[in-house]
């Protein structure tokens, strides 16, 4: 739920968040300033940056509760018994991948992608797994190692990034004799917001910003960590975000925010810092979205993609090493299962789908089905002017792909190959 402004880089980095130790990987590092969530809310983008695929490809397409919950009966039983409650245990993720070019795995934090096996991190390439099965505002609260509980709900959350923190650095000091994969997924910024007592206060964003700034305060951990060990310029760091902010935080100069289509709801911020792998100190404008990520440690590690399934992500090595132009000719939008936009380097086509009028606040209760809208992101980034009369063309000739990636998803909805 990190927004596009929330942290101190970039042309609309917040200044009142402080964020130092993130700052320094961006200066030194490469930041992408057109990167996107696979989705618009946490399940089915986290999905999509492990597999490589969007959520309809991979299966997941709506926020998982827990097994057994109410909400999961109110939400997936009734309202979407077609969905899956948990990864598609067929899936390649990026544990998967790393794993078995001889890495040691670890998932610390925020799994979110079904609470019972065969949708469990060790099952999908992960050695070790510390930390929680869905989001921090759902119950009981606890947190795992592996699938045992070591701190039984209702977990302190005051202490939670404490706890990230010390596991991630944990493991890479232990991991020194072999190559290794971390994915640290924080809960926060999530709501309900909760820090230390030590940071408590420290902000001039309020709760929010302090804890972005105890979040900013791990990464330095795992920096002076990767330093002390001697691994920090052979160390490939990647810093995101599952979606565009919620409730508070700042999407930059976007329209739209978690939940919907609109570029704050999945434009988020994009840091790689690699000293031996590329030249730091860039900014790329670049198009690039999550599912990039596995496709580019495919071509990373000269490993050939699987031939049985589609990729939706493209390797963006060449973006991060040279400056390369964007590898997509689209990028695309889903909500849930629903296609609801399209866009070239330049232009966003928005389909006839179900917004939610008057707020561009995650959809709760009311749709409004709307015609179609076709922005100039290069003049207006905020989505405010629809200029389909202005480019007639254009709107033509993205309508054209629209429909037929929806045709594609209708005939083939997980995209697997003959």
């Amino acid at each position: 739920d990190m927004g596009y402004g929330d942290i101190g880089v970039g042309a609309i980095g917040s200044d009142l968040i402080h964020t130092p130790r993130i700052d320094q990987l961006a200066a030194n590092g490469v930041m992408l300033s057109d990167f996107h969530s696979p989705a618009s809310v946490c399940s089915p983008s986290r999905a999509g940056f492990l597999t490589g695929r969007l959520p309809p490809h991979a299966g997941m397409t709506s926020v998982l509760f827990p097994d057994g919950s109410i909400k999961e009966f109110i939400f997936s039983t009734l309202l979407n018994p077609a969905a899956n409650v948990r990864l598609p245990a067929e899936e390649i993720t990026l544990g998967d991948i790393f794993k078995a070019a001889g890495y040691r795995t670890a998932m610390v934090g925020k799994w979110h992608l079904g609470d019972r096996s065969p949708s469990l991190p060790n099952d999908f390439g992960f050695d070790t797994f510390f930390g929680a099965l869905y989001s921090n505002d759902m119950v009981p609260f606890a947190l795992y190692r592996d699938q045992s509980v070591v701190v039984p709900a209702p977990v302190d959350q005051r202490e939670l990034s404490e706890h990230y923190a010390i596991e991630s650095t944990q493991f890479i000091r232990d991991a020194q004799e072999q190559p290794f994969f971390l994915y640290l997924a924080h809960n926060f910024p999530h709501d309900p917001l909760s820090v230390s007592a030590q940071r408590s206060g420290q902000s001039d964003a309020g709760l929010y910003g302090d804890v972005l700034e105890e979040l900013d305060h791990g990464v330095g951990r795992i920096v002076d960590a990767l330093l002390d060990t001697g691994q920090l310029d052979n160390t490939l760091i990647i810093i995101s975000s599952d979606n565009g902010p919620w409730f508070l935080g700042n999407a930059g100069d976007h329209r739209g925010r978690k939940g919907n289509t609109f570029e704050g709801g999945t434009r988020v911020p994009f840091i790689a810092h690699w000293p031996d792998g590329f030249p730091g100190g860039r900014v790329e404008a670049a198009m690039a979205m999550g599912t990039d990520l596995l496709p580019t440690v495919l071509d990373l590690l000269g490993l050939p993609a699987p031939q049985d399934r589609e990729l939706d992500g493209r390797s963006i090595l060449p973006v991060l090493q040279t400056g390369a132009d964007t590898p997509h000719d689209y990028l695309f939008y889903h909500d849930g299962a629903e296609l609801m936009a399209v866009r070239d380097a330049r232009f966003k086509y928005r389909g006839p789908a179900g917004v939610h009028y008057g707020t561009d606040i995650m959809p709760i209760a009311m749709s409004v089905r709307q015609k179609e809208w076709l922005f100039d992101l290069e003049r207006d980034p905020r989505e405010s002017y629809d200029t389909a009369t202005r480019h007639p063309e254009r709107l033509a000739q993205l309508r054209k792909v629209f429909e037929a990636r929806q045709k594609a998803l209708k005939e083939n909805p997980r995209a697997w190959r003959e």
